[in-house]
């Protein structure tokens, strides 16, 4: 058989169907596979396939088959097990300089450990992040290639042509070595998971607190979207509050059950801060959040025991709208802050090359937490490549100050008036605690020491010391 495809995919759900439709689009043939044949061929024969450079493949020696070699197969299947079985079933059949692409949400260390055994038997592994859901897989993604530049260089080009485009500029760039392409796509999921919280906290407190129609809401939401809070999640945030339902004559979203769902990759996230050990209060309260939803009808009964909060708000609504918009803006830099502090930990921990500038770039176009300051980002690190949290550089800085006043009302009028606001509240708490010189850590060290002798360090001389504290 005469090799015919650039690459081949293995999975042809959703995603995967439109990441090989896109690599058709752009010039390159593609060889796919699904383990139900007839998924494969009914794709295939589909009328947004036909005429394309797709080939089907029956079998995984098929595959292997069709492609030019060096070999480049991307796997688009669930993360864990399925991942495992899949390379299990590939690697006799591949050879020596051959690269297996895992296009999934997987967990970086599981990456960080295929990459290491693949890397012995002579194969190239790329753990890549790839961002935007459907549209983006279909239209442009934002990509986010771990593995070896040399592995990178083979399938870079492909991976240039399909991601999106901002200002001529791919939304790709190789992020570094074994799992530092799925950790950056984890934590971008994660500051997905805070910015979604603090949005829809937003919205919570327009309803309950300014009694706000769902239809004002679309409109202050969509006024927002031409500032400085312009991102993809501001805008279909309007859209989903303007969208009525045909058959009531309502708003879906008035209609759409009060418990979210999630993935797990916020969770990821949260576990890899305190792994890390490094303070991601935002997206761990947003995943905690998204616990608590889903306590529908506890939450139910709760309120008929505990009683509900009855939120009064006498002040002026539009002076307080605009706090909101101002205290949104504050929390989302903070939830970043978090983020990209967490990935530079993680590049220290784990030796990757990681460069933030170029990370903040590819994330303007195709991906869900895509947004107007992220260019601001860009400038952050030139400024300062090794800039140690956004807080400190000197754009984020002043925005932040500039919404402090708004930022307190906003969380101090919703706690007042029992409407939970753990998103924006844990971001306050963070920049208050970030920019504290002396915190409370010295009564948990005399705490720990006393009931454990774990010692503690003093502020008047070097060294650990430790108190007979019930002598005294």
């Amino acid at each position: 058989m005469t090799a015919q495809a650039d690459i081949g995919l293995v999975g042809l759900a959703v995603m995967g169907q439109n990441l090989a439709l896109n690599i058709a689009d752009h010039g390159y043939s593609i060889a796919v596979f699904n383990r139900t044949t007839a998924t494969t061929h009914k794709f295939v024969d589909s009328d947004e396939a036909k005429g394309k450079a797709v080939i089907a493949c029956d079998t995984m020696e098929d595959l292997v088959a069709n492609l030019k070699t060096p070999r480049a197969i991307i796997l688009m299947v669930k993360a864990g097990e399925p991942v495992d079985q899949q390379i299990a079933m590939l690697q006799p059949l591949l050879e020596e300089g051959d690269i297996i692409v895992d296009g999934g949400n997987s967990q970086f260390m599981d990456t960080r450990r295929r990459d290491e055994a693949l890397t012995a038997a002579g194969l190239n592994f790329m753990g890549t992040g790839i961002s935007g859901g459907e549209e983006g897989a279909r239209n442009g993604p934002s990509i986010m290639p771990g593995g070896t530049a040399k592995a990178y260089s083979k399938v870079g080009p492909i991976f240039q042509a399909i991601s999106a485009k901002v200002d001529g500029e791919a939304c790709c760039v190789h992020i570094g070595t074994d799992g530092a392409g799925h950790f950056i796509k984890t934590t971008h999921n994660g500051i997905e998971y805070a910015d979604m919280q603090m949005i829809a906290e937003v919205y919570h407190l327009m309803k309950n607190l300014l009694g706000m129609s769902t239809a004002e809401t679309a409109e202050a939401f969509t006024a927002w979207n031409e500032g400085d809070l312009d991102s993809y999640l501001i805008e279909i945030t309007a859209d989903i509050l303007g969208q009525i339902d045909q058959d009531t004559g309502q708003h879906i979203v008035d209609l759409i059950l009060d418990r979210a769902g999630q993935k797990g990759t916020g969770q990821w996230t949260s576990v890899s801060a305190l792994e890390l050990g490094v303070p991601a209060p935002t997206i761990a309260e947003a995943v905690f959040a998204r616990n608590i939803t889903a306590l529908k009808d506890e939450r139910v009964a709760a309120e008929k025991i505990l009683g509900k909060a009855s939120p009064s708000f006498d002040g002026d609504k539009a002076a307080f709208l605009t706090d909101l918009r101002d205290a949104l803006l504050a929390s989302k830099i903070c939830a970043y802050a978090q983020g990209f502090a967490l990935m530079q930990a993680a590049k220290d921990e784990f030796g990757w090359d990681t460069d933030f500038g170029k990370v903040s770039m590819i994330w303007r176009g195709g991906c869900i937490i895509r947004a107007r300051f992220l260019n601001r980002i860009k400038e952050a690190y030139d400024r300062d490549p090794g800039l140690k949290n956004l807080l400190l550089d000197p754009y984020f800085r002043e925005v932040v100050e500039k919404g402090d006043g708004a930022w307190r009302r906003v969380v101090g009028t919703a706690i007042a008036n029992g409407i939970p606001v753990a998103a924006l509240g844990s971001a306050l708490s963070y920049y208050d605690a970030y920019r504290t010189g002396r915190l409370w850590a010295d009564l948990i060290q005399a705490q720990r020491d006393y009931f454990g002798a774990h010692t503690f360090e003093r502020t008047d001389r070097e060294g650990w010391f430790h108190r007979e504290w019930m002598k005294n």
